[in-house]
């Protein structure tokens, strides 16, 4: 039986593009599954391993005793995240590992307004300015990545510190009398965090603003409404998205920050990032520092989901009224 070609050919193409799709879909699984669950799951094996004595973390966690098997699972290292097993008054949240997580939970939301309030008016800006000077504004955006990021943070030591170029610049203007504490606090940490993260959200804000329709706010403005107010009921609804984008690249980064509150913060300021380097190189105890690492990405993770799901249902019910 002799297929017509133009079956053949129409059969072939439809082969190639189910071929294509699911190769391009199957691309960024196969990056996750490689780059984040793979790893999560080292971690999650980890942080319920009984090391003992000994200090290799990857030790068999099934055990064969007098022919039977033994599985060997510990629990005690997220018990004690939550729970001080040390203290005779010991209860929950009474923790140091719960205060560096109420601590970068405080100043990644801290980082995540500054640079909201910085970044907003900047990418606007940047959106409202004429083309021809848009890939030159977005390049001095773009221009601290091309630096050393120690290098980066270091130079903020020599403008905060108390000979530094700040306080130098106040004592000959005569603004103050003697140099200000600003190095070593909580905020020095602030400024150095904002600083590195502003471009992350500078950028997708930039990239949502600079498809709006900006006849809709002259449309506004001929209905007699203030620019203040066609800027709320507006602008910033048509760049919620931009907004969300920016503070979780922003905030998710912020939290487990280590080399900027170990440089720029002060001994109090103690952060998870912090806490997880002293458990796993200081201490050597690499399940305790797995299950703060599982606790940390956990705590990003399902509030995002909870939102994605909610986002995600409110759109649908909206779709369904309207239709």
């Amino acid at each position: 039986m002799k297929i017509p070609s133009s079956l053949l050919s129409s059969l072939l193409s439809s082969l190639s593009l189910r071929l294509g799709r699911r190769f391009v879909i199957g691309v960024p699984y196969v990056w996750l599954l490689l780059f984040f669950l793979l790893p999560f799951l080292i971690l999650l094996r980890i942080s319920v391993t009984d090391m003992g004595n000994g200090v290799d973390p990857f030790v068999p966690l099934i055990r064969t005793v007098d022919a039977s098997w033994h599985i060997l699972l510990r629990f005690g290292n997220y018990v004690s995240i939550f729970i001080d097993t040390s203290a005779a008054a010991g209860g929950f949240g009474d923790t140091i590992y719960m205060e560096a997580y109420r601590t970068s939970l405080k100043f990644a939301s801290l980082t995540t307004l500054s640079c909201l309030l910085i970044g907003y008016p900047f990418a606007y800006f940047l959106a409202r300015s004429r083309p021809s000077i848009r890939p030159a504004l977005l390049m001095l955006v773009m221009l601290p990545f091309w630096t050393s990021f120690l290098l980066r943070v270091y130079a903020w030591k020599g403008i905060l510190a108390d000979q530094g170029v700040l306080n130098q610049l106040l004592l000959s203007l005569g603004i103050i009398r003697e140099p200000l504490v600003m190095l070593y606090t909580d905020v020095s940490m602030l400024v150095g965090m904002t600083y590195v993260y502003c471009p992350f959200m500078i950028l997708p804000l930039y990239a949502n603003l600079v498809k709006m329709d900006f006849r809709l706010l002259e449309a506004a403005h001929d209905l007699g409404a203030s620019a203040w107010k066609a800027f709320w009921l507006i602008t910033v609804p048509l760049s919620k998205s931009g907004i969300i984008a920016g503070s979780m690249l922003v905030f998710i980064p912020s939290v487990g920050e280590f080399v900027i509150p170990s440089l720029l913060g002060g001994a109090e300021n103690i952060m998870i990032g912090r806490v997880v380097w002293d458990e796993m190189f200081s201490s050597n105890n690499w399940p305790r520092a797995a299950a703060l690492s599982v606790v940390m990405i956990l705590l990003i993770l399902v509030p995002l989901a909870f939102y994605y799901r909610y986002s995600n249902g409110r759109h649908t019910y909206a779709e369904r009224e309207a239709s």
